[in-house]
This record gives C-alpha cells, structure tokens and sequence, in this order.
C-alpha cells in the first residue's frame, strides 16, 4: 500500500488513494463542500466531463472532493500595494544563491540537460533558469488543490471560461494518469516545477523518462523536456541569444524604445547602439527591440525573437529579462554593467492608475486605468516626456507623476 503515492504524480495522499477509491467503488464517497450552488455548478461540470469521457474512479474522486476555496479567491483579488522596479525584482530572483545554486544543478544534470538542449534547441542554462524562478529548483511547487483551486475560479464569474478550461483540461490529465486526484499546485492552478498551467501540460507535457506519464513534479527528465517542448514550440531560435545589455550613444532619440519597435541588429549598430561589455554584436540580421526597464539612469537591454517567447511562458517584461540574466549568470556570464544610482522608490498601483488616468486626459492614449504600466502606457509616457523635453525614456516615476499633477494644475483625477 505504501507504493500508491507513486501511483500518481504531484501526489501527497499516500495510503488514502487506496481506502478512497474503494470506498467511492462502493458508493460511499462524499463530496466535501457545503455550499449547495457550488455542488449544482459542479454536477455540470461533472457531466461534461463524463461527456468527453473522463469517467475514470481517479476522476470521479477529483470531482468528490472539489470544493471551493475562499483563500484562492483572496489571493486572486488581492493587487500588490507596490508596482515592481527593475533593480527590486531583479535583485530579488537573481541572487548569489540562485547562480551557484544552478550552477551546481547545470553540472549535476549535463548529460540530461545536453540531450534534451539537442533535441529542442534549448541551452541548458536557459532550462536551469525557468526551473529556478519558477520553482525555485523544484522546492516550492504550490500546495493547494490543483481540481479545487480551477474549480473555485471558475465557478467565480471574473475568469469562468478561462478556469473552466483549466479545469477540464486538469480532469483530462487526471483521467490519463498525469495528476493525481489531489494533485497540488499554486492558488491559480500552476502544477509542478515549471508550474505549467493545466492547458499548457495537455499541450506540450512531455514523458521524457518513458513511465508512461508526463510527471511535472516529480522526473526532471519531464520537467526539463516539457519546458524544451514548449519554449521550442513557442518559436525559439536555436541560433540566437535572447537579448544582450546595451549602451546607446549621446542624443539617442527614446522614442525608438519599445517592443513595438523592431529594427535587425545591425540598424541598431549603425545608430551607435554598442554591446555594454564592448564585445561585438552576432546575428545583426535578427530582428530585436530596445528596452530601458528602469529609465534612462539604468540599464539598456537590446532584445532579440528568444526574450518575446520566454513572454510567451509569463507575459512580464521584468520576468523574461530576469529569466535571461540568470541563464547568462548560470552559463559563468558577468553581472550587468549599469550600476544602481539610488534606491528606486516604487510607485502605488494607485498612482499607476491616476498616472494613467492623466494621460489619457491629456490625450495620449496610455490604455486602460488599470494599474499595470504596458507598452500602451509606456508610449503615451515617452510621449508626454518629449512635450516636456523630458528623456522620452518611458519609465514611470515619481518624478513623471509629479510632472503630471503640475500639468494638470494638481487637480485630483475624478
């Protein structure tokens, strides 16, 4: 009995796989919530399932014990205070520990990671930094209910449609002997240590170790395959980098800043962009955009096709250019050459929502008040900045919030 926690993966339930299984076989199994609308708007889900065939007892236990969870709902409305800043999330994630720590793990696994990088086009070091950013080499993988947390956001009207795939895709996996029952994640439903999303597992999982099952939680072999799998369907380039640190020359116009804004290497080169560790640029007929995620006092980054897929896997810029420092700092590259001038002080998303709201009324088109500074907003901030022959570097600071108000005559956004 003790070998049924290896039955399933991403599994803690042990001996009690057993005993429920053949209590559900005879009838006894109980659903666990007590929220009558909850169990109505289940029994449709369970219908579904049972209609595309997911009929299996491991499915059926899934469904018994899903209930929802008011913890999920918390976290899933709860916004940060703080907006992040570059050198905070960066100095954050890629730490001493972190770089030794997949360092370590890059050599342990070479001959693992070489072959799956062969395979799918994938270096090594880049594998290493999503499984340590996303999982923290596999240590923190999320302990909630993966089937009760999609549950719970689906049956919630915000994301239904979207968590309702999730679920169904989660009960499909369970059905096929890829999650366990009770198979835990994050609060949004993020399995194993790349911590793929149900759909993403369906799509691209993939059994590398041939148990016949794609374990996310528990075969690196999978995990690492799985990541490959995905990265290199998502259109990465085998040939190139995923972007490089920059300087840019005196007089640089920051209007030319932004993902939007796609120019081959070697047009960067001839309006004097230069590599900021001196070496020559490679691949100057890639296609790449510039980015200055922390304004004109940090660093620059020359962004290459490699660093839009990493945002394929989280749509951030602050993540994607985080996960390609600590793949070069992984491989033995050197730290960033712009030195931090201060403590940055992060604006409230709040402000964020009023900085938003103030260009829009003043015409620039920033997109919606949301809090989250995206490139629509970043483009209407360099815009506002030229009017005011400011740096149109695009970063939103206190300073820029400021200049705002002043504008504005400091009247309040209604």
């Amino acid at each position: 009995m003790d070998s049924a926690v290896f039955l399933f993966p991403c599994s803690r339930i042990g001996r009690t796989v057993i005993a429920v299984v053949l209590a559900m076989a005879a009838g006894t199994a109980a659903a666990y919530s007590e929220d009558p609308a909850f169990d109505a708007w289940m029994e449709g889900v369970r219908a579904e399932a049972a209609q595309r065939g997911f009929t299996s007892p491991a499915v059926e236990m899934a469904l018994a014990g899903a209930q929802p969870l008011d913890r999920v709902l918390e976290l899933d409305r709860r916004q940060p205070e703080l907006t992040q800043t570059f050198w905070r999330y960066v100095d954050a994630r890629v730490t001493d520990a972190r770089i030794a720590q997949g360092q370590m793990y890059l050599d342990a696994y070479a001959p693992l990671l070489s072959a799956i990088g062969a395979r799918w086009g994938v270096p090594p070091q880049v594998l290493v930094a999503f499984w340590g950013l996303e999982s923290d080499f596999g240590r923190i993988q999320g302990d909630f209910e993966v089937v009760s947390a999609t549950a719970t956001l689906a049956y919630d009207s915000r994301r239904s449609g979207f968590f309702r795939q999730q679920l169904l895709a989660a009960l499909e996996l369970i059905d096929r002997g890829d999650l366990a029952p009770d198979a835990r994640g994050s609060w949004a439903g993020a399995i194993g240590q790349p911590q793929f999303i149900p759909t993403t597992i369906r799509a691209y999982a993939v059994d590398y170790d041939g148990d016949g099952r794609r374990d996310l939680c528990g075969s690196l072999a999978d995990v690492f395959a799985s990541a490959a799998n995905f990265l290199h369907s998502s259109g990465w380039n085998s040939h190139a980098g995923w972007g490089e640190e920059v300087r840019l020359p005196d007089g640089f116009d920051y209007l030319e800043a932004g993902l939007e804004v796609d120019k081959p290497v070697r047009t960067w080169q001839a309006m004097g962009v230069r590599r900021a560790d001196g070496a020559e640029f490679d691949g100057l007929d890639q296609s790449a955009a510039l980015l200055l995620p922390a304004g004109v006092n940090g660093p620059v980054f020359l962004v290459r096709q490699n660093f839009r897929v990493i945002l394929k896997w989280n749509n951030s810029v602050l993540y994607a250019l985080a996960i390609g420092h600590l793949a070069d700092r992984i491989a033995g590259g050197a730290p960033l050459v712009a030195q931090r001038l201060g403590d940055e002080v992060p604006l409230t998303r709040y402000d964020v929502v009023e900085l938003q709201s103030r260009l829009g009324a003043l015409g620039y088109e920033p997109g919606e008040a949301d809090g989250v500074v995206g490139e629509k907003t970043r483009r209407a901030i360099r815009l506002f900045q030229r009017s005011q022959a400011l740096p149109a570097d695009g970063y939103a600071d206190a300073g820029l919030l400021f200049q705002l108000r002043e504008q504005a005559g400091a009247q309040p956004v209604q």
